[in-house]
């Protein structure tokens, strides 16, 4: 552009006006703003020129990373600053209004292009700077350089406000899809448990009913008030391993068959599970006759059965109470109290919530528990979502029939090094590609077909184990065997802690 002549630009359907004016004939007009309020003309010397801008609504001024070479005063109308987002959408950056200068803060940061879209947001006159008469502008009139690092502080002060919630934004809306991902598994536990709840109250009725056709003696109601206890005690047990709750269930349905118990291949699981074994059961035996005996089993199987339903769905609320808690404590920026956690205990519970999905697949789950101190300190519901995740994708990857291995170690403390309590979760699926392995803890990435999965699920895995537990998680896949290893320090970083 040379000085004095005008250049008119057509952007779209839109037409600016560049012209290079000598400073006096804009000077007055200046004086109206709040950069040069209050300034002479004598006081502008070093200034010989500047360029006036006129633009209708909805021109483009500026787009997004071009050079920023210019100061701009707004004289009449009104601008606004847009960026660009990822999704192809626009967010307001700002507004300048007649009498308000931008521009300033490209120069000061040294940036060299815009981040920025400015738009005319009404037709609008605009005087602007070149960068040289800017930083002479900052040199030689310290009223001007007042104002203009005021606007910069304000500037940045709000830019960096809009970033700080922006950014808690971004983690609300990734914790909102995490906490979809981990509620529905819960939710559909309890949903299920609900139904087959339903349907056992009313055998576990009929059977009542058949069974007080017989009046008790009080030895035969002090035996089944016991076992009524007992069974009403079932939901706080210790897991046991594959290999012990076989041996157990086993035993007892042989036992129970030889009394001549009607189903007793279906209530013998039932009974192991809460607790149960041929010692608690022998008084029953010897105070009831053979057809009073089986009927008393069905009836306490049943019982047995609604109860360890009732522990499912307290197990799932209990589990969505806490995921709901979780997001509050986020919100809010608040602390649970640090509790200890049997990890048998929590991968047991895990693995009932999953019951139903891994009994519609008739997958076998191999546990071997053998980790010597499975207690460790955790906050909220965070372990759960660990094996949650780790064991549904297992699930999702294992075909019809398959097995899942789920087994725990202790490997001792070495030197400075703590102790580390050892999970391996391992499926006998097809694998996961070479190329994919790299990327599977990355957010969003998934190889489900779309609306299967979120990618989030192992994600989170590793967020949690490795930020909030100190711990590690490792993936070996071939096919035929894929195996997640998660070791968490036996003694928590927060004990350390003051």
């Amino acid at each position: 552009m040379r000085d004095g002549l005008e250049v008119k630009m057509d952007v779209g359907e839109k037409t600016v006006e560049i012209e290079s004016i000598p400073l006096r004939e804009v000077a007055e007009a200046l004086t109206h703003t709040r950069t040069f309020a209050g300034i002479s003309l004598d006081a502008l010397t070093f200034i010989d020129a500047v360029e006036r801008v006129v633009a209708p609504e909805g021109a483009v001024l500026i787009e997004p990373n071009q050079p920023w070479t210019h100061y701009w005063v707004v004289l009449e109308g009104e601008t606004r600053a847009e960026k660009p987002e990822p999704d192809g959408t626009w967010t307001l950056g700002g507004m300048a209004r007649a009498g308000e200068g931008f521009g300033e803060a490209p120069f000061l940061l040294g940036r060299t292009t815009s981040m920025f879209r400015i738009v005319a947001a009404q037709d609008s006159a605009l005087i602007r700077f070149t960068e040289q008469d800017f930083w002479a502008l900052m040199a030689c009139c310290p009223p001007a350089r007042k104002v203009i690092l005021a606007d910069a502080a304000q500037r940045f002060q709000t830019y960096q406000v809009e970033a700080l919630h922006r950014e808690k934004l971004v983690s609300l809306g990734t914790l909102a899809a995490g906490l979809m991902h981990e509620l529905h598994n819960p939710g559909s536990a309890a949903k299920r448990a609900a139904s087959q709840l339903r349907e056992n109250l009313l055998r576990l009725q009929q059977l009542s009913l058949r069974h007080a056709e017989n009046p008790k003696t009080p030895a035969q109601m002090e035996c089944i008030k016991g076992l009524l206890v007992h069974a009403m005690q079932g939901c706080s047990l210790p897991a046991m391993s594959s290999l012990e709750q076989s041996d157990a269930e086993e035993t007892m349905c042989e036992w129970l068959t030889d009394a001549g118990v009607e189903n007793a291949y279906i209530i013998g699981p039932a009974l192991v599970g809460m607790g149960f074994d041929r010692e608690q059961l022998a008084c029953a035996r010897s105070l009831f006759d053979p057809p009073g005996f089986s009927d008393a089993l069905n009836w306490l199987g049943s019982l047995v059965s609604s109860v360890s339903l009732v522990c499912a769905i307290e197990e799932s609320i209990s589990r969505i109470s806490e995921l709901v808690m979780a997001v509050k404590k986020f919100a809010y920026d608040e602390r649970s109290a640090a509790r200890e956690l049997d990890v048998h205990d929590s991968l047991q519970s895990t693995l009932t919530i999953l019951g139903h999905k891994l009994r519609l697949k008739q997958i076998a789950i191999d546990k071997r528990f053998d980790a010597s101190n499975s207690v460790i300190q955790t906050r909220g519901s965070a372990l759960s979502q660990v094996w949650t995740n780790l064991i549904d994708n297992a699930v999702d990857a294992s075909s019809q029939g398959g097995r899942i291995e789920i087994a725990t170690s202790t490997e001792p403390a070495a030197g400075d090094a703590p102790g580390w309590l050892v999970v391996s979760i391992a499926d006998r699926g097809s694998g996961i590609p070479p190329d994919v392995l790299p990327h599977i803890f990355e957010a969003f990435f998934t190889t489900k077909t779309q609306g299967s999965g979120t990618g989030l699920g192992l994600e989170i895995v590793h967020r949690i184990v490795t930020q909030k537990f100190g711990g590690t998680i490792d993936v070996e896949s071939e096919p035929g065997n894929t195996r997640f290893t998660v070791r968490l320090p036996v003694k928590s970083p927060t004990e350390s802690k003051p």
